[in-house]
């Protein structure tokens, strides 16, 4: 049987190029997103592929989304919970609670309604959910309050429905990746002016498709991506 995974804030960047990898390798995707015309875009002329908009942050458009992945494509076997933001860098005094808010709404909460809804569709038959973490949920990078308080919870997490799951046979990890060649860090570059050594946002892509094809009865709890000679490890 063809199995199906649903990603989230798969219109762009990690999201996109890990759909591209899943679509080309015979998974059935549906692909979430705010926007549909990119996702009909990644979508378009794969019978295995499904576009639908949703708002990660709305529990009725997350629950909606869910069942309509679920209908379209008869079950769902794992998740990709990808959809995050990096909202404006400033030091800790400097940040609004605006940002703070949007940060933890997209980055933590989404990523609970997300995983909560692929937990209850997976509780008969087990699967996987895959958390994107960053290795901002290990070591943080200056003036990012907002997006590392987020990203460490997210570890939380999915050690909590990775406990909850054991006996469902639902499996949860965590993917921590490190600089890709995506539009964000693109910009995260220009913006600070800071060079950053940076890897393929297909090597990214590659990696989750190795967790997801895992059997459920073994589980990464946790990996770690990054370029090679990125200095998250003191040897830059």
């Amino acid at each position: 049987m063809t199995k199906t995974i649903l990603i989230t804030g798969a219109s762009s960047g990690i999201g996109a190029a890990t759909a591209q990898k899943f679509i080309a390798e015979g998974w059935n995707v549906a692909l979430l997103a705010r926007r549909l015309e990119k996702l009909e875009e990644l979508a378009h002329g794969h019978k295995n592929a499904l576009a639908i908009t949703c708002d990660v942050t709305n529990e009725a458009s997350v629950i909606a989304a869910f069942a309509k992945a679920a209908d379209h494509f008869g079950h769902i076997d794992a998740l990709f919970n990808n959809a995050g933001i990096f909202p404006a860098s400033g030091r800790f005094d400097a940040v609004t609670l605006e940002s703070w808010q949007t940060s933890v709404d997209v980055n933590l909460t989404g990523m609970f309604l997300c995983a909560r809804e692929a937990f209850r569709h997976m509780t008969v038959a087990g699967g996987r959910i895959i958390n994107n973490g960053s290795i901002s949920a290990v070591t943080p990078r200056i003036n990012s309050v907002a997006y590392t308080a987020t990203k460490h919870a997210i570890t939380g997490l999915t050690k909590s429905i990775s406990l909850d799951g054991r006996d469902l046979g639902i499996c949860c990890g965590q993917i921590d990746i490190g600089n890709a060649r995506t539009e964000m860090v693109e910009n995260l570059i220009k913006n600070t002016g800071v060079p950053m050594e940076t890897m393929d946002v297909h090597d990214a892509a590659r990696a989750v498709f190795n967790m997801a094809n895992l059997p459920l009865d073994t589980n990464i709890l946790s990996m770690t991506i990054m370029a090679n000679k990125m200095p998250f490890v003191g040897r830059g």
